[in-house]
């Protein structure tokens, strides 16, 4: 069942097998970054499962606008296509709707999906208002009916459907489903299905730029390298993705600068920044609420990350980018002159490169924090990923454990094995000793190395290291 296309959702896939096969009503909310994969995921489940019908709202479009699109969906789902009255109001229209499902036998399935819904639901519109009495007069009551809403928009799927705290409030049947991009095992199994077989480490070249954004990874063609299909994608002239970053914040954010703002602060600089940092980077924020909320709007969508700072107080988190469309773009992709079928290329042999990739594979290993830790076995006694930095020293990545133990994870991006030299090695034990020495643990110290191609265990490795991850455990 669709297998090409719905790699990669289990937990999502048997979510909704539990709705289809519920006794009772359901009420479900899913919401996104834009690309990521939603409507395709609700529309291919639950198409052929009973009574389907789909509106989808259309950005910057009138109430007027809306209605007739429903009007249209409704003749095409109910009537055979046969125009239909267009409804005054989001009241008349979903009562339209109810008197329909009402002669739709009790043993058949009927799903509402209804996508994009911050577009349909505009102010003024009426539109929540409307669905808040279809729900709790009318479709509650019907054991047969799934209805589903869906927004890229998440802060405002959150605020005004999951935290509703009006005629909304509770009524979700179900905590709500937050779609996220495909890991790298999911990205590996999604290219597969579409016949483009590349080796892992291209395939982390590739997640390095785009990420794990279904439309993303739908337009990486086959028989090409990772060079060629991220010069392709960026570097020729109608590149599918040049211009694809503006129009991804437009369609999130009415007013996308404070939020762009927070993403070109932290693109620039490489260990992340603390709240206070980023508020004085950012200029158009100002400490407060507002400004706050900003953050939790692009944490919520995926953009950025806030790392604890281990043993130090909430307010000395530290914010990182690491939606990696967002990095590639603003890194190599804006402002770029005179690029051509070799820029791409020319730009991987820089040292500005490994300066960038080393970057992104430590976000890598964030967004992939499950996987390391089942990796290193130690699912059961791990706790939250956090950071470090100290006096002259600075970890990636620490697991405190609950056995009394702590992982220091030294994360390296290399293009073939590394070995490490004397120096290296010194270094990697001095920094544990300044771990220990200023934050005082008394837990016992491992150091962990993360790299995409391995390292030589030699006596260098032998005399810092206790543990190396390599990349094939990333894709677990």
């Amino acid at each position: 069942m669709m297998r090409d296309v719905l790699v990669g959702r289990k937990n999502e896939l048997r979510i909704l097998s539990e709705i289809e096969m519920a006794v009772t009503p359901e009420f479900v909310a899913i919401y996104g970054r834009r690309r990521v994969g939603k409507t395709y995921l609700v529309s291919k489940f639950f198409k052929d499962k009973g009574v389907y019908f789909e509106l989808t709202g259309r950005k910057d479009a009138s109430k007027s606008s809306q209605l007739q699109n429903f009007a249209i969906v409704f003749a095409d789902t109910f009537c055979e296509g046969k125009q239909q009255a267009i409804p005054r109001n989001w009241d008349e229209a979903l009562t339209q709707l109810r008197y329909q499902l009402e002669k739709v036998n009790k043993s058949s399935k009927i799903i509402l999906f209804f996508d994009e819904l911050p577009w349909l639901a505009s102010k003024r519109s009426g539109f929540l208002e409307a669905l808040d009495l279809f729900w709790n007069r009318y479709i509650s009551r019907r054991s047969n009916v799934v209805l589903i809403v869906c927004g890229s928009a998440a802060e405002w799927m959150i605020k005004k459907v999951v935290s509703n705290k009006s005629g909304l409030h509770n009524r979700l049947t179900r905590p709500p489903i937050n779609l996220a991009p495909f890991n790298l095992g999911e990205t590996e199994l999604y290219l597969q299905s579409r016949g483009v077989h590349l080796d892992r480490k291209q395939i982390v070249d590739i997640y390095m730029a785009i990420g794990g954004v279904a439309y993303y990874l739908n337009l990486v063609p086959k028989g090409q390298s990772s060079l060629g299909i991220v010069s392709n994608l960026f570097f020729v002239d109608q590149a599918p993705l040049y211009a694809e970053f503006h129009r991804l914040f437009s369609s999130l954010y009415d007013n996308p600068e404070r939020h762009l703002d927070v993403i070109k602060a932290l693109a620039k600089v490489r260990q992340g920044l603390s709240q206070t940092e980023l508020f004085k980077r950012a200029r158009s924020l100002s400490p407060g609420g507002s400004a706050v909320a900003v953050l939790q709007e692009l944490e919520s969508c995926g953009f950025i990350l806030s790392i604890p700072q281990f043993g130090k107080k909430k307010k000395d988190t530290f914010y990182r980018l690491i939606d990696a469309f967002s990095l590639f773009y603003l890194k190599w992709v804006e402002g770029a002159k005179g690029m051509s079928p070799s820029y791409w290329a020319q730009k991987k042999m820089s040292q500005s490169y490994k300066t960038w990739a080393g970057y992104e594979f430590e976000n890598i290993c964030f967004q992939h924090y499950s996987q390391i830790v089942k990796a290193m076995d130690l699912r059961v006694v791990a706790s939250a990923k956090s950071g470090w930095r100290g006096d002259g020293a600075q970890i990636d990545l620490i697991i405190d454990r609950a056995d009394r133990c702590i992982n220091l994870c030294e994360i390296k991006f290399v293009e073939s094995q590394l070995a490490l030299s004397k120096i290296d090695a010194d270094a990697l034990r001095r920094k544990k000793q300044a771990f220990q020495a200023q934050t005082g643990t008394k837990k016992a110290l491992f150091t962990t190395v993360i790299t995409t191609c391995g390292v030589k265990e030699d006596k260098n490795y032998l005399s810092a290291v206790d543990q190396q991850i390599k990349i094939d455990a990333l894709f677990e």
